[in-house]
C-alpha cells in the first residue's frame, strides 16, 4: 500500500478513471512511455489532444449547422476525432464517436445531433477529470512505474 497519502489519493483517482469507463488500456500504454526524461509525457499528449480536437469539434459543429447534412464530410471529421480520442484512451468519447459515424453511414441527422451532444458531454467530463488527475499528479511528484488497472 502507498505510504504517501497524496500518492494513495492519486492511485484511487486513476483507478476510478478506468472503473467509470473514461479511459482504457491505451491510457496505460501512454503512461508506460513516460519516464524520468519526460515525467509529464501523458499530460503533454492529453493537452495536445484537447488543443487539436477543439478544432475538429468546431468543424463538426459548423457542418451540423448546414442543411442538408453532408454525411460524408461529417463522417470524415468524426473519423479523425475518433482516431485522436483512441490515441489517449478516451473510451467513452471513442464509443460516442463510433455511434456518430454509424448515424452518418445510415444518413440519420437526428441521431448525429443527439450523439454529438452526448459526445461533447463525455469530452468535457473527461477533460475535467484528467485535469484534476494531472494537477494532483504534479503535486504528488514523479511516479515510480506505471501499472495496469485492477
Amino acid at each position: 500500500m502507498e505510504r504517501n497519502p497524496m500518492r494513495r489519493q492519486l492511485a484511487i483517482m486513476r483507478q476510478s478513471l478506468f472503473d467509470q469507463g473514461h479511459v482504457d488500456e491505451q491510457f496505460v500504454q501512454l503512461e508506460e512511455l513516460q519516464d524520468d526524461a519526460n515525467p509529464n509525457f501523458v499530460e503533454e499528449v492529453v493537452t495536445l489532444y484537447y488543443r487539436d480536437s477543439a478544432r475538429i469539434i468546431l468543424n463538426i459543429e459548423q457542418a451540423l449547422e448546414r442543411k442538408p447534412f453532408d454525411f460524408r464530410k461529417l463522417d470524415a471529421y468524426m473519423h479523425q476525432f475518433k482516431g485522436s480520442s483512441s490515441s489517449i484512451g478516451a473510451k467513452k468519447v471513442k464509443a460516442e464517436s463510433t455511434l456518430f459515424r454509424e448515424y452518418c453511414k445510415s444518413g440519420n441527422g437526428e441521431g448525429c445531433m443527439r450523439s454529438f451532444q452526448q459526445l461533447k458531454k463525455e469530452y468535457a467530463t473527461l477533460r475535467k477529470k484528467l485535469g484534476t488527475y494531472f494537477q494532483l499528479a504534479r503535486q504528488a511528484g514523479p511516479v515510480e512505474t506505471a501499472s495496469r488497472p485492477k
